[in-house]
């Protein structure tokens, strides 16, 4: 008999044909009632049995845990919570799990913190909170790749071994087969590289960025979706040392073209989880809605986690340049008040999260898009503007976690970016590659890059970026 899955079955009408349902029990109640899942669905099937007609050997088996098929009738329910029930004419216990060791784990019935379910992370896609959150990152990363591939891009792999720092920044994870005890030296002391695996210093990529314009420079629209490193000792619930990105390079879109593409983008992978994803959504929302009982009246949230989306679908993205949101946080009332954290003084400050909220929960009450930059804290590659003090970026804010997207119109122009790299101290013969496509036939051309974590942590409404990958990779973290 072919296996149903239970998200089909609870759609089903009563019928007297015999099924077959397999999952994980999640309780037994009266040694009457199972309840069933497989995953396919965060609801259970009700799976009621006469236990006058099972051994008692058996019954006994059939624990919080254990994985089980059963097969029988679908019926209509008699009780409240479900329209049909199984009526069981056979089990087959698949896979016992012993109820003492059951006590020991976050798969006994009683709650668990999020900090606990994180330390038997190879049992918490068992709970319902994972269950729906690792549906719905699915189902967003399914939505990703079908957007770009219904508007024309090509899907590319860049590099994980990379010899370059896209970024600039430092915080990359070395990648080496000399021993680490023992690495050959040369004279002066200076670990000798040609000695390597690839005869220099490599690392694990932070940013497929560069590679893939150099694609979108022959396929004119590409985008990447791969994992991505940073060495940054940030223990924070904001930060991880590896996760995914999805960066989008296309040739001759200027900035608000790319401001254009950012948005529409956001919007239908938000909608497409909407569509998708209602049980799902509907069981963080609730969980949300238990959670904020507990906090202060003043750090609840406005809105619940479906209308949070919704605001951000049915809102236009407020665009302001930099120096404007400047102006408004040296203005604002928390500012003045001393209530930031990082108080804002002059321009040219690095906005934080506390003033990227402010701006679009507070001012703004919609998503905003900054732009134009200060050179001096963006990346070397984004084109530098008229006046020779800002450059050509943009980030997209949201409500509840700041920054989603950070992207730019890239410089084209090869003495221009040839003098930012020296500037910055970017050897030229590391990066002789990026250079040399600015003198075969260079155009304007613009991409952004979207953590994929902190969307999926924005769309189930979690707190902690920790609880929305499988198995998190922080400082001092590396279990599973």
């Amino acid at each position: 008999m072919q296996r149903s899955e239970i998200i089909d079955v609870l759609q089903s009408n009563p019928s007297p044909n015999q099924i077959l349902v397999s999952g994980w029990v999640r309780s037994f109640r009266s040694n009457r009632f199972i309840a069933l899942n497989d995953g396919s669905t965060i609801k259970n099937v009700q799976c009621v049995i006469d236990f006058e007609n099972f051994e008692e050997s058996l019954l006994k088996k059939i624990t919080t845990g254990a994985a089980i098929t059963v097969v029988g009738e679908l019926v209509k329910s008699q009780g409240q919570g479900q329209s049909v029930e199984i009526q069981v004419s056979n089990v087959e216990i698949l896979g016992e799990a012993d109820p003492e060791e059951v006590k020991l784990t976050i798969l006994s019935p009683k709650k668990h913190s999020l900090e606990t379910l994180r330390e038997q992370a190879h049992l918490r896609i068992r709970t319902n909170t994972f269950g729906a959150v690792m549906r719905l990152r699915s189902k967003l990363a399914f939505a990703i790749h079908e957007y770009f591939q219904k508007n024309g891009f090509y899907y590319m792999h860049t590099p994980i071994i990379t010899g370059s720092d896209a970024e600039g920044a430092g915080e990359m994870f070395r990648v080496t087969n000399l021993d680490a005890k023992k690495p050959p030296l040369h004279e002066d002391g200076s670990v000798n590289y040609k000695q390597d695996f690839f005869e220099k210093e490599t690392n694990l990529t932070v940013s497929g960025q560069l590679e893939a314009e150099t694609y979108a420079m022959g396929l004119g629209k590409v985008y990447t979706f791969g994992p991505t490193f940073r060495a940054e000792n940030s223990n924070t619930s904001r930060h991880l040392a590896e996760f995914w990105m999805i960066e989008p390079e296309v040739a001759f879109n200027d900035l608000a073209a790319n401001m254009d593409l950012a948005e529409d983008f956001i919007k239908y992978v938000i909608q497409y989880a909407i569509d998708h994803c209602q049980d799902d959504l509907e069981f963080l929302e609730n969980r949300l809605l238990e959670e904020e009982k507990n906090k202060p009246q003043a750090e609840r949230s406005e809105m619940s986690l479906r209308n949070k989306l919704r605001f951000v679908l049915e809102n236009n993205f407020v665009r302001i340049s930099y120096t404007e949101a400047i102006d408004i946080l040296k203005n604002s009332a928390p500012n003045k008040k001393k209530k930031f954290k990082y108080l804002i003084e002059e321009w040219g400050a690095d906005l934080q999260s506390e003033h990227e909220r402010f701006l679009v929960e507070k001012h703004f009450k919609c998503p905003v898009i900054l732009y134009d930059y200060p050179a001096k804290i963006k990346a070397f590659y984004m084109r530098l503007n008229e006046d020779e003090k800002t450059v050509r970026a943009m980030d997209v804010l949201f409500p509840g976690i700041g920054e989603i997207v950070g992207g730019s119109q890239r410089e084209e122009r090869y003495e221009v970016l040839k003098k930012k790299m020296e500037v910055m101290g970017i050897p030229e013969e590391e990066l002789y590659w990026y250079l040399d496509l600015r003198k075969f036939g260079t155009c304007v051309h613009s991409g952004f890059g979207l953590g994929f974590e902190r969307l999926v942590l924005f769309v189930t409404g979690m707190g902690n970026i920790r609880d929305v990958i499988p198995y998190p990779r922080t400082p001092g973290n590396a279990e599973f």
